[in-house]
């Protein structure tokens, strides 16, 4: 699960720097990319990401409003 949040989270991050991108330069770097706004790579970035943020929202409500980056690992006891 802690992967799943790493990836989605760089996912999420490249999705906002997209639409910062569009919204400041009127460029659209996923569609640089794929040759167009409803080019099937383009489609298939768009819900890859969009699952993404669905992922970390989800996550965060299951896991009680904490968003894992580290594995829990047991404590070592002093002995």
């Amino acid at each position: 699960m802690v992967i799943a949040n790493i990836v989605s989270y760089i996912l999420v991050l490249l999705g906002a720097v997209n639409w910062g991108m569009y919204g400041i330069f009127n460029f659209n770097l996923v569609s640089a990319i794929f040759m167009g706004d409803r080019s099937v790579g383009a489609i298939i970035a768009y819900v890859i990401i969009a699952l993404a943020a669905i992922w970390l929202i989800l996550s965060t409500i299951f896991s009680g409003g904490i968003l894992r980056f580290r594995a829990n690992r047991p404590e070592k006891a002093n002995a």
